[in-house]
């Protein structure tokens, strides 16, 4: 082989070496790119009245990153926020790509009053809205306030359960569970957790958390829409 051979073969490996390196810093970027978790609710999401870093979306993402979990957990937390509302936001919520969702809606709509069938279709089309981009989907359960009635009450309290059984999200029963009612958990409105109230609510609905980021994990990097 001449000299000028040597050179273009030499030049082809190099070009071939470039190419393998690209890869395997196009894998590492891939790996080092977090998991990000849109929090989509209402002023239970957004952490009404408390101070910044006391929320329970940045208790969560601390939590999660102590366990070892490379995750950034976006507040979409809007204060009055009813189901519509939340639908209708959902395009300037997901103006930034997400891998998963954790959906708190609906609790205002029973504070009002709303129809239970208008909720359960807001809320059954956030899930699916979020299905369709490819979003794993984490529905946090809502329940009615009792002094609504029976009939009331036993309808909004099933359609959490309904929709996820529908869409096969996962599903954390009731958002507030172990802080509802409890007065040191809860600020002065007896609504809104307080900083041990929002420390409650994310050490109970961690291991579903958990379960999302795995499901995330799971799913093939170039996975259909489903």
């Amino acid at each position: 082989m001449n000299g000028r051979g040597d050179v273009k073969m030499l030049w082809a490996l190099w070009l071939i070496f470039a190419g393998f390196l690209a890869g395997i810093n196009g894998i590492e970027s891939a790996a080092a790119k977090p998991i990000k978790i849109l929090a989509l609710g209402t002023s239970l999401t957004q952490g009404y009245n408390l101070p910044p870093g006391t929320d329970y979306c940045a208790i969560l993402q601390a939590k999660l990153r102590a366990k070892g979990y490379d995750v950034v957990v976006v507040n979409a937390g809007v204060s009055g926020d009813t189901s519509a509302g939340g639908l209708a936001r959902m395009d300037w919520a997901l103006a930034e790509p997400v891998d998963g969702a954790i959906v708190e809606l609906g609790a205002n709509d029973a504070l009002r009053g709303l129809d239970v069938q208008e909720t359960r279709k807001n809320i059954d089309w956030v899930v699916l809205n979020l299905k369709r981009r490819g979003i794993v989907v984490l529905l946090a359960g809502m329940k009615s306030p009792r002094n609504l009635g029976a009939e009331y009450a036993a309808s909004f309290d099933a359609l959490y359960p309904e929709i996820a059984a529908r869409h096969k999200v996962l599903l954390y029963p009731f958002f507030l569970d172990g802080v509802e009612a409890d007065l040191k958990l809860n600020q002065a409105d007896g609504i809104h957790p307080n900083e041990k109230g929002s420390q409650v609510i994310v050490r109970r609905i961690l291991p579903f958390v958990e379960k999302l980021i795995g499901q995330i994990k799971a799913k093939p990097a170039n996975a259909p829409t489903p």
